[in-house]
């Protein structure tokens, strides 16, 4: 990603504009979530509060390697964002496994952690959760996988089910009251599947056809014209897409068009983002389609600042672990010993990171705040602006 030339006066700006809006949050850091839990070690709000951070390092794969710096480099630039609280941050590699997470995990609490953010990979998430949990110390893993979520363990990446709604929800408010699902034959595609049919019924949008296709060239170009005369028999508005741009979607899209699919009349609506990698945004069958992204205007600041400060963009997920010290901070700012349970973790108001603001629900899963973005001449434009506090019109 190609992060944009920002004058010095701009970051700074963009730091001011972080911490202002956390310095409000701060204020509501004492909200308590009816039936949230209060597990949760206590702290000393006046000492540096121990966080353990878990990446991937030592997994001997590059993009592990590269993925663990990152997240520790945003990790750092949050605390360098906090103001009246000290985070004492201690970074534990996991390998990506999860008999080594939960070990590590043991030893972060053994060495005085308070709570721990990350891992990365579902089932190290969950392996460490499940090694910590007789401590009472509770896990903002960088997960996106709502199965692990539950009990100690909140995962903060975004989740299916949580961009499905926003979508689902826009496309009720546009007219847009009855769609296809097509999705690959995958676990991961299914649990796409499965969050776009849930937030369809919530939203009032009627399910008028479900396609599987095998996750192949052979299986997508075979599927293709099936799905079109799916889409014309049932009169669906809309189709919506599981698959990425770095899987079938580029060529389910092309393939649509070719078969007499007009976007124009067909509103296709996508699960992942479409503008990653920039290159996507070329393609022609993506034009004009609807999918959610995170508040562009703070992403971009968080990327500048990420670049001046370290002199490389972010990992996509990077983000993930500013939020998680944001979160923290936000709570331990407002001096009570039991901020790290979760009551505080769950608090109603929620938290603001780089990524727009978010919650985290007493069942483990997050919501966050999205805007509804589409391509128009190979350039991003969002649709409805992702709210800045909940109770917006996406939340």
């Amino acid at each position: 990603m190609t992060l944009p030339s920002l004058p010095p006066f701009s970051v700074r700006r963009a730091a001011g504009l972080i911490v202002a809006l956390f310095s409000v949050l701060w204020l509501a850091a004492c909200d308590v979530a009816p039936g949230a839990g209060s597990g949760g070690p206590r702290i000393n709000t006046s000492r540096p509060v121990p966080v353990a951070l878990l990446v991937p390092a030592g997994s001997g794969q590059p993009g592990d390697e590269a993925l663990a710096r990152s997240l520790e480099n945003a990790a750092r630039l949050a605390m360098a964002d906090l103001d009246g609280v000290e985070i004492d941050l201690r970074v534990y590699a996991t390998a990506g496994q999860p008999a080594t997470a939960a070990e590590v995990a043991r030893q972060a609490v053994d060495d005085g952690a308070r709570i721990l953010l990350g891992p990365v990979y579902s089932g190290a998430a969950r392996a460490a959760g499940e090694a910590v949990r007789p401590r009472g110390v509770n896990v903002l893993a960088f997960s996106n996988n709502t199965d692990i979520a539950g009990g100690n363990v909140f995962v903060l990446g975004h989740t299916f089910e949580n961009t499905a709604n926003r979508l689902m929800r826009f496309a009720a408010a546009q007219g847009k009251s009855s769609l296809v699902i097509v999705h690959g034959q995958s676990p991961a595609e299914e649990k796409g599947r499965d969050a776009f049919a849930a937030a369809a019924a919530a939203a009032g949008v009627e399910v008028r056809g479900i396609f599987p296709f095998e996750l192949s060239q052979t299986g997508v170009v075979n599927a293709v014209p099936k799905i079109a005369e799916m889409i014309r028999s049932t009169g669906a508005q809309s189709v919506a897409f599981t698959s990425g741009t770095a899987g079938a979607l580029p060529i389910l899209t092309q393939l649509l068009t070719e078969n007499g699919i007009d976007p124009a009349e067909t509103q296709f609506i996508g699960l992942q983002r479409w503008d990653i990698p920039r290159s996507a945004l070329e393609l022609p069958g993506l034009q004009n389609g609807w999918f959610a992204i995170p508040d562009p205007a703070l992403m971009q600041q968080f990327e500048a600042r990420y670049a001046e400060a370290y002199g490389t963009p972010p990992h996509p997920i990077a983000g993930l672990a500013y939020d998680g010290i944001a979160a923290i901070g936000a709570l331990v700012k407002a001096g009570k010993s039991d901020a790290l349970a979760a009551s505080g973790l769950t608090q109603p108001s929620g938290f603001l990171g780089v990524n727009g603001v978010f919650r985290l629900r007493g069942d483990g899963t997050v919501e966050r705040a999205l805007a509804v973005a589409t391509i128009r001449d190979e350039e991003v434009v969002v649709l409805d602006p992702a709210p800045r506090s909940f109770g917006g019109a996406g939340i």
